[in-house]
């Protein structure tokens, strides 16, 4: 059916993003967005989308992503930013200039120009939805790799503040956190899992977690995945705010 909505996916071509191509791909006409071309085209051809071969670490990438979503069916409803890495290294004395700017470059920035990249063709359409792939390590602390945390921290901030401002545009944006999912990322450490018996989501999990947000019709949300439960929306705790003479209750102004 041409009248589907249309949701671009990217890092599609394995994992989580495949996941979701193939969840979604029952009711969207998808654009699978990945450095592996082959892979892609495979899941795009599985799920009777299109896809576009991009390098997300540079900034155009985004866009191209996006035109080629746009070129192929004429609108954009849903863009998932999915692509991700982990350094994979818990001592930060040992993480290299080069890894450090890879994994930033990826699972931060990438987020920020897809977001900037999007809005516009959102826009167009009417309003739309941003499913931005963060991890439970954006939520708490994760000793085991301090670098790929900060950059799930960063993106979870993006999405909590953008929520007002997309808004006005009939834009929502959401991220999802999921716990241990058994993917590529993590396989050369799935067998210390099963030792822990520690149990691990599916790829699967997350992507019907994606669903279910999108479903729930909120914005600026955190869901939470773990293994056996259903996707949570995280409530986050408030901060004090000032207690002055005469400024109870005060909030600040804002620009928007």
């Amino acid at each position: 059916m041409t009248d589907r909505p249309v949701v671009l996916i990217t890092g599609g071509a394995s994992g989580i993003g495949r996941a979701v191509a193939e969840r979604l791909g029952q009711t969207h006409r998808v654009v699978i967005a990945d450095r592996n071309a082959d892979g892609a085209a495979a899941v795009a051809e599985s799920v009777s989308g299109t896809s576009i071969q991009v390098d997300l670490t540079d900034p155009a990438a985004s866009e191209k992503a996006v035109a080629a979503a746009v070129t192929a069916y004429d609108r954009l409803d849903v863009v998932c930013l999915n692509a991700g890495v982990t350094t994979d290294e818990w001592d930060i004395e040992k993480i290299s200039a080069d890894r450090y700017r890879t994994v930033t470059s990826l699972n931060q920035d990438a987020v920020f120009y897809g977001v900037q990249a999007a809005v516009p063709a959102l826009r167009a359409s009417g309003g739309g939805a941003i499913v931005v792939t963060a991890s439970l390590g954006g939520l708490v602390g994760e000793p085991d790799d301090p670098v790929y945390c900060m950059t799930k921290h960063a993106v979870i901030g993006l999405v909590r503040s953008l929520a007002a401002p997309l808004g006005q545009h009939g834009i929502r944006i959401v991220a999802m956190c999921p716990g241990f999912v058994d993917t590529a990322l993590l396989a050369p450490h799935v067998e210390m899992f099963r030792t822990a018996n520690f149990p691990l989501l599916r790829a699967e999990d997350v992507a019907n977690g994606v669903v279910t947000a999108l479903d729930a019709g909120g914005t600026g949300e955190a869901w939470v995945l773990q293994p056996g439960r259903e996707p949570i929306n995280y409530v986050f705790k408030g901060v004090p705010g000032p207690r002055a003479e005469g400024f109870d209750g005060a909030l600040p102004p804002h620009l928007i």
